[in-house]
C-alpha cells in the first residue's frame, strides 16, 4: 500500500440549484505508488461520471496515504465531524459505537448480494454487516526462478521442502534464502500466513482468540529452529526486517523465497526479476488456508443522507467500476460479478492465481474491536519468538493474554 504522505481533495462539479442539493464527503485511502496513479485520479473520474447523472448531489473526496488515513478519520469522528463515508482499514470500533449505517439500510439487494460471501461475513458485527469490502488481496509464495535454477531446486510444497530449498539457496550464496519479515511494519501478516500453514491461526474454532495454541507454538518453534536458527533467513534479524524492505530485496534479486501479494509482481517486473508463485507450503503439503486482507467502506450516520449515500455506493460497486479499480491497483475484486469476469479474462491472467486463493482465504479477526490493539502488539513482539534463545510459547502466551485483556475491556466498555 502507498505511503505517499499526500492529501488530495476532489471537488465535484459544484452543482447548485434547489434546496435539495446534498454534498457527500468521502475520505479514502491512496493505493497508488506515485502521483501518476494516485487514487485521487480514480475517484475524480468516478465522481465526474456520477455527478453527471445525479444533479443536486456533489461528492467531495479527500485522499490520504495509508500512513495517515485511519488516524485522519478517527480525528474527524472524535471532533464530531465524521465524513459521510470512509474507505479505510477497519470498521469494528465505529460499528460497536453505533456510528455506522448497516449495509442493509444503504445498498440495493442485488449490490449487497454481490459481495463475495466470506468478505461480507467478515464485515459483520453481531450478525449485522457494517463493513462493506472495498478491496481484497491474498498471499502466495514468490520464488526467484533464476536463483532456483542455479541451485537446481523446485518450488516447495511442504515446510521440509522449503527448508531444504533454503539450504540449497544459501549454499549458492543467496543473501536471503527465505525472507521472514517480522519487523513492525506488517508482522501481523507474515505471522498469520505461517499460523494458517501450521493448522492454527489467531482465533480458535469457536471464534475466540487462540494465539498460544499448540499448533501455533509448534509453527514458531519450527521457524526458530529450522529457518532462523540455521541462518536461512538472511543477515537481517526477522524482528528488524520490514515487508517493504523484503519486497525491495526480492526485486533486487537478493531473495530466494518470500510471501507476497500482487503488488510485488509489478516491483519484480520493473526490475526484470523472473519469478514464480505457488500456494504457501504446509506441514505435510500445500497449506489448506491462506491469508486474505480486505479494506472497508464505512458509512457514518452523523450527517444523515442515507438515501444519497446508498445510491452513490450502488454506483461505486457497479461491476465495471470494481473491475477498473482492481485492475488499476492489482487488487482482487470484492464482488462475485467482477470476480467472474477477472477469472475468465486474459487481461487478468497475472491476478488469477491470487483470485483462486480467495475462496480459501481467512481474514484477520476484524470483527473484534480488540483486534487493532492485538495487531499492534503482534508487530512489537512476535519477532522475539524466533530470535536465538527465544521462547515461542512465552511470546505467544503473552500475546494471548493481551488479546484476552483487550477483549474483556472491549466487552465492558
Amino acid at each position: 500500500m502507498s505511503a505517499l504522505g499526500m492529501t488530495a481533495v476532489l471537488g465535484g462539479c459544484g452543482l447548485t440549484g434547489d434546496s435539495g442539493d446534498v454534498t457527500l464527503r468521502l475520505v479514502a485511502a491512496d493505493y497508488g505508488d506515485s502521483a501518476a496513479n494516485s487514487s485521487k485520479k480514480y475517484w475524480a473520474k468516478l465522481v465526474e461520471e456520477y455527478e453527471a447523472d445525479h444533479p443536486g448531489v456533489r461528492i467531495e473526496v479527500s485522499v490520504y496515504s495509508w500512513n495517515d488515513v485511519d488516524a485522519k478519520v478517527k480525528e474527524m469522528v472524535d471532533a464530531g465531524k465524521a465524513p459521510d463515508m470512509a474507505q479505510i482499514g477497519a470498521y469494528a470500533d465505529y460499528a460497536d459505537a453505533g456510528l455506522l449505517y448497516p449495509a442493509d439500510d444503504l445498498l440495493s439487494i442485488p449490490v449487497q448480494a454481490d459481495f463475495a460471501s466470506q468478505l461480507a461475513t467478515a464485515g459483520q458485527l453481531d450478525g449485522v454487516q457494517y463493513g462493506m469490502p472495498f478491496a481484497a488481496s491474498t498471499r502466495l509464495l514468490f520464488y526467484n526462478k533464476t536463483l532456483f535454477a542455479k541451485a537446481g531446486i523446485t518450488p516447495p510444497t511442504t515446510w521440509d521442502e522449503l527448508a531444504a530449498d533454503a539450504e540449497a539457496l544459501k549454499a549458492k550464496g543467496v543473501k536471503f534464502p527465505y525472507a521472514l519479515p517480522l519487523g513492525p511494519e506488517e508482522a501481523q501478516a507474515e505471522t498469520m500466513q505461517w499460523l494458517l500453514s501450521g493448522g492454527g491461526g489467531y482465533t480458535d474454532g469457536s471464534g475466540g482468540y487462540g494465539i498460544d495454541s499448540p499448533e501455533n507454538v509448534e509453527t514458531f518453534t519450527w521457524l526458530r529452529d529450522e529457518l532462523v536458527g540455521k541462518e536461512l533467513t538472511g543477515p537481517v534479524a526477522p524482528a528488524r526486517l520490514n515487508r517493504a524492505d523484503a519486497f525491495a530485496a526480492f526485486a533486487d534479486g537478493q531473495v530466494g523465497m518470500l510471501n507476497g501479494h500482487p503488488s510485488l509482481m509489478k516491483m519484480a517486473d520493473e526490475k526484470g526479476v523472473k519469478y514464480g508463485m505457488v500456494p504457501m507450503p504446509g506441514i505435510n503439503g500445500e497449506s489448506e488456508a491462506t491469508m486474505g486482507v480486505a479494506d472497508w467502506m464505512l458509512a457514518f450516520k452523523q450527517n444523515g443522507h442515507k438515501e444519497q449515500i446508498g445510491e452513490f455506493l450502488d454506483f461505486v460497486y457497479d461491476k465495471e467500476n470494481v473491475l477498473a479499480f482492481s485492475r488499476e491497483y492489482e487488487l482482487l475484486p470484492v464482488t462475485t460479478s467482477a470476480s467472474e469476469v477477472m477469472s475468465a479474462s486474459a487481461e487478468d491472467k497475472e491476478l488469477q492465481p491470487f483470485l483462486k486463493e480467495l475462496p480459501l482465504a481467512e481474514l484477520y479477526p476484524v470483527d473484534k474491536t480488540s483486534w487493532a490493539r492485538v495487531s499492534a502488539e503482534v508487530k512489537k513482539q512476535i519477532g522475539k519468538a524466533v530470535a536465538p534463545g527465544g521462547s515461542p510459547s512465552a511470546v505467544l502466551g503473552a500475546l494471548e493474554n493481551t488479546a484476552l485483556t483487550a477483549e474483556s475491556e472491549a466487552a465492558a466498555s
